[in-house]
């Protein structure tokens, strides 16, 4: 099974992430911050990290230099899920390395179809 890992503080967009990628036969795991996110990619592998970019504390531009420094985390597909998508945001997540961006509010087809070309169809 396919185990994508959702860091989110915001409950609500949070639970619709999770609820979706679970509707289409995804395991999930959560995280409130990037600290926290970093700490389960230690512990678990993951086919895909969504990262939000405004976070407490740690922001999602950090967490993903932190993983992109460590050889055993580099290699993980990160995609961004963000309000910020000013053209300038666009570029700013794009040159920290971010493998594609998703904005907010979702849309459920072009968020499916996003991770799906990451992690392939569900089981």
């Amino acid at each position: 099974m396919r185990r994508i890992l959702i860091v989110e503080d915001n409950e609500k967009n949070l639970k619709l992430v999770r609820d979706i990628l679970q509707a289409k036969g995804f395991e999930t795991m959560e995280a409130g911050t990037a600290e926290e996110g970093l700490a389960l990619v230690k512990l678990h592998r993951f086919d895909l990290v969504l990262m939000d970019i405004q976070l407490p504390g740690m922001n999602g531009i950090e967490a993903l230099a932190c993983l992109r420094a460590d050889e055993t985390t580099r290699d993980i597909p990160v995609v961004a899920v963000t309000a910020s998508v000013t053209m300038q945001d666009q570029s700013q997540i794009t040159r920290a390395g971010f493998d594609a961006f998703i904005s907010k509010p979702i849309s459920v087809r072009e968020f499916i179809e996003t991770v799906s070309s990451f992690v392939g169809k569900p089981a």
